[in-house]
């Protein structure tokens, strides 16, 4: 960062030439002693959201404490998540706490307002994202925190710019508050509707398992594909499952030959029924009719129903498998991944109209709620996005001195 524009009487200088800083740390080995029954907050880098932290909801005791490299960080330092997804983020501890070693705390000295710093930091947390290496598990070192530069602006001049951005913020953070409130009644008014018409079900609505209406009920190859570049072969899993969707977004393609070994298996069609069936459980989309339906297949974390047409309407039971889907979770197995078994799918049983017209009409009017909800959702997602690129602008003008000039003019 130069000093372009800025007012003459700022100066631009390194985040550890104006503040100490310091990394949290984590006892040598897990022992039940180092947290059962502590007392001392302990944060982790997940927690280091943007905006104040007035709690953890993790403790460390005082063993745990000095067998650790980590010290206690006082109220209004600033926070760095340095390890993993969150990555970049920034927040400003509201009460003394530790750490653990993801975190870097940020002590202002006496000419700077800590929530200065917080703020500068926050507009520059695209570029401490990108100072993260590493794919897996993404890290920032505190040194390239420390070599991050900031504008300095007079003491006087940067609780004004507080002020004003404390404002502002206020009454923008308020504004997202609302509009995610109505982005999650949107979601829950569609999830009320549909559970409406799958509990109360009509008078000719028989019972049935899975396996009863469709001709095959499989999953996936239990195994990996040979990869091969623009083949027009794909290679699918549950992450390809998205929004009702299949997503061919940076999916793999693999060989002829692996894909014509794993098709027998799966044998894509349109009209057939995905639902993940590993890890996250049961986002379920429809097979399109897509030149790419007859050249896709898939890992054995997307499980493949084929509907008897006769007797089931594709749609209805992608439905009723979304109505279900508490069920689902449930009688997966496993802790650490959870896994729907294909058996336990097969056996799934469930309530259907005995005619396939009935079925339609009422995955008609699913479809219809469907898409006014999405459409909700897409406004509210908008205005979420337009909020936060105004929180940055607001931030870009602060620290380049556009704020405080045309203040000081009025």
């Amino acid at each position: 960062m130069d000093r372009g524009q800025l007012p003459e009487s700022w100066e631009v200088k390194p985040i550890g030439e104006v503040c100490k800083t310091g990394a949290g740390g984590t006892p040598l080995k897990s022992n039940k002693e180092y947290y059962e029954g502590g007392g001392i907050p302990w944060l982790l880098s997940g927690e280091v959201a943007q905006g104040e932290i007035f709690k953890s909801e993790n403790f460390i005791t005082q063993v745990g404490l000095e067998n650790s490299s980590a010290k206690i960080f006082p109220q209004n330092t600033v926070l760095v998540a340095m390890y993993g997804a969150t990555a970049g983020q920034v927040g400003i501890l509201r009460f003394e706490a530790a750490t653990n070693q993801a975190v870097c705390g940020i002590l202002p000295n006496k000419n700077f307002v800590p929530e200065f710093i917080y703020y500068a930091l926050l507009s520059k947390k695209e570029e401490l994202i990108s100072k993260a290496q590493g794919n897996a598990q993404p890290n920032i070192s505190q040194v390239k925190i420390k070599d991050t530069k900031i504008p300095v602006p007079p003491f006087d001049e940067q609780k004004r710019i507080v002020a004003i951005l404390d404002e502002a913020f206020e009454g923008i953070d308020q504004a997202i508050r609302n509009t995610e409130k109505n982005l999650a009644n949107a979601r829950e008014l569609f999830e009320s509707y549909l559970n409406k018409i799958f509990t109360q079900k009509g008078d000719r609505w028989v019972e049935k398992k899975l396996e009863d209406v469709c001709m095959q009920i499989t999953d996936g190859k239990h195994g990996d594909c040979n990869n091969e570049e623009n083949s027009g072969y794909f290679f699918l899993s549950a992450k390809d499952i998205k929004q009702d969707k299949l997503n061919y977004e940076n999916a793999r393609q693999i060989t002829k030959e692996d894909f014509n070994e794993t098709h027998k298996r799966t044998r894509l069609e349109p009209s057939d029924i995905l639902i993940t069936n590993s890890g996250t459980i049961g986002r379920t989309a429809i097979v399109p009719e897509d030149d790419r339906t007859y050249r896709t297949t898939f890992q054995k974390s997307v499980a493949i129903l084929k509907p008897i047409k006769e007797q089931i309407n594709s749609e209805f039971c992608r439905y009723s498998l979304m109505a279900h889907l508490d069920h689902m979770v449930n009688i997966s197995a496993g802790t650490a991944q959870k896994n729907l078994l294909l058996r336990d799918l097969r056996a799934h049983q469930f309530y259907v109209p005995d005619t396939v017209d009935e079925q339609k009409i009422i995955a008609t009017k699913l479809d219809d709620f469907s898409r006014e909800t999405q459409r909700l959702e897409t406004i509210y997602r908008q205005k979420l996005a337009a909020l936060n690129e105004l929180k940055q602008s607001i931030l870009q003008k602060a620290f380049t001195g556009q704020l405080t000039q045309k203040t000081a003019k009025i």
